[in-house]
């Protein structure tokens, strides 16, 4: 079983609050990511869990029981951090291992174990090396395997894969889902990066200032965001976000997106990402904008265009990657209807 509770979960350092009285139930087997912005508080949630920091305030629970006061050892967690943190003069194997040594488990049961994991994390090839002859990716999956053999209740990871380049991130990315397909083990995920919660995740915690902001599944977040801290942090590019006002002038003379626009009369802002917007011939859309930037990706491209119609407003717009639009170029923007998102003056969705 690996199901966590916190209930009403604080952290003040002095006189300054860092976790804001956060409720929050994950399910035996969820994947959840922790994600927000450096400084939001997604890297001490997932250390009080742990019980690597203090719980200042309020209760967390596994499987039922309160371990708010419990050390790290009595929580059977498993975590795996930015660093690798792996002994040097110990081989993989011995890296893997030493959890069940240092518990007293046999040799059998150490080989065995070893073994199973090697097998889940392709290292069989690599058990008598030591850790200096591997690469950074191959390194993190010795940290991940040597959490693995203490058959936790959960797996915490903090930025695991902040130290890897690009390429390896993917990699790594594909690894720790299929380890978690494969164990079916809960496991809490914490990143600044929203694409790695996007493509990792059953659910998404989204954290501001310390706040769990919304919670969802990734498509709920994109889709359906909450506010407008969401909308904008969840998604890449992010959305854009124009004033209610302006945007209902834009469709005055349209029956139907006047009808929809006007049925949302006590939002204060907009938003719409940059796939719901077609570019038209000028004078055919909702604005003409001048581009200004050409972001070419391949099988997409993103424009950067601004409206001097309303305010000088940047606008994106993604369209497909062959498209013949070049920097400097007046084009008309046409914005679907059905995609617009609509947020209050506090910046709650309405």
């Amino acid at each position: 079983m690996g199901k966590i509770e916190l209930s009403q979960v604080e952290k003040w350092f002095g006189e300054t609050q860092v976790i804001k009285g956060i409720n929050l139930k994950i399910v035996d087997g969820e994947f959840l990511v922790f994600v927000g912005p450096s400084g939001c508080g997604k890297s001490t949630l997932l250390r009080m869990i742990g019980g690597l920091e203090e719980t200042s305030r309020g209760k967390i629970f596994i499987d039922g029981a309160d371990v708010t006061n419990q050390p790290p050892s009595k929580r059977g967690l498993s975590m795996v951090f930015q660093s690798y943190a792996l002994y040097p003069h110990l081989n993989v194997q011995e890296n893997m291992g030493f959890p069940l040594k240092t518990a007293g488990a046999t040799k059998s049961q150490i080989k065995e174990s070893v073994m199973r994991v090697a097998k889940i994390l392709k290292l069989e090839d690599y058990l008598k090396r030591l850790p200096k002859t591997l690469s950074g990716g191959q390194r993190q999956r010795v940290a991940i395997g040597r959490s693995i053999v203490r058959n936790p209740t959960a797996f915490l990871f903090d930025e695991p894969l902040s130290n890897l380049d690009a390429a390896l991130r993917v990699d790594m990315r594909l690894e720790i889902a299929k380890m978690h397909r494969d164990l079916g083990s809960t496991m809490i995920y914490v990143t600044h990066d929203q694409v790695e919660a996007m493509t990792l995740a059953d659910r998404i915690a989204v954290l501001d200032s310390g706040s769990i902001s919304q919670v969802g599944s990734p498509k709920e977040l994109y889709d359906f965001p909450g506010n407008l801290f969401v909308a904008q942090f969840i998604g890449s590019p992010k959305m854009n976000i124009l004033s209610y006002v302006e945007i209902s002038k834009r469709f005055e003379k349209e029956a139907v997106g006047r009808e929809a626009i006007n049925s949302y009369e006590n939002a204060n802002q907009v938003g719409i990402r940059a796939e719901h917007i077609q570019i038209v011939p000028v004078g055919k859309g909702n604005f003409d904008a001048i581009v200004d930037v050409v972001e070419y990706l391949g099988a997409e491209t993103f424009l950067i265009a601004h409206a001097d119609s309303i305010g000088d407003i940047r606008i994106r717009v993604a369209t497909d990657g062959g498209t013949d639009i070049s920097r400097g170029a007046k084009v008309g923007l046409r914005f679907d209807i059905s995609k617009i998102h609509f947020f209050d003056s506090k910046g709650v969705r309405v």
